[in-house]
This record gives C-alpha cells, sequence and structure tokens, in this order.
C-alpha cells in the first residue's frame, strides 16, 4: 500500500486491516490524490474494513500501517473498536486504540 501511494503521486503511507488472518480493509493515502486531509491510509483502510463487513464495528480487527497514528486516525481507530494497531517495518506493537 506504501508502494502503490507512492506511485500515485500520494504521500508514502499505507495501512491494513486484518481480522481472522484475512485483509478486511486495505488503503494506500489519498491525501494528496483526493485534496483530503481526512483521506490518511488508516483512515481509509478504516472505511474500507466497516464497508466491506457491514459494519462500524471492527472489533476483532488489528490495523496495521506502515507508520504510528497519528491522533485523528488513532481516534478512529478506537471508535471502530479495532482490537490492536501494529505499525512499521519492525512491526511495533502500537497496543489498543485510546482516545486522547
Amino acid at each position: 500500500m506504501r508502494r502503490q501511494a507512492i506511485s500515485t503521486g500520494d504521500q508514502g503511507y499505507g495501512a491494513l486491516v486484518v481480522r481472522d488472518k484475512l485483509i478486511v480493509g486495505q488503503s494506500p493515502s489519498h491525501v494528496i490524490v483526493n485534496s483530503d486531509p481526512t483521506a490518511h491510509a488508516e483512515m481509509e483502510a478504516i472505511r474500507d474494513a466497516a464497508m466491506r463487513l457491514g459494519s462500524r464495528d471492527l472489533s476483532g480487527c488489528t490495523l496495521y500501517s506502515s507508520s504510528p497514528a497519528c491522533p485523528m486516525c488513532e481516534a478512529a481507530a478506537y471508535w471502530a473498536n479495532i482490537d490492536r494497531m501494529v505499525y512499521g517495518d519492525s512491526v511495533n506493537d502500537g497496543g489498543r486504540p485510546s482516545l486522547c
């Protein structure tokens, strides 16, 4: 997803939402290409997972991203009930999302 973001001219970020070892949501960053300051890869992957699963409740899911989530993305993961956030090339465990 990160490489895809770069190849389309966007910021080099990507994210996946996984449940039971299956990718249920994914996205590169769309901030630049969509002229949308909220279209971070994590936000877009959460939106994709919610749409695919037909629910805003993403309990049991892990959010994988290319870098630590910003406060907006962490808040979205919190409200979506994401169980865990993992980020970076070295697979750092960011733990359960928190609010503020």
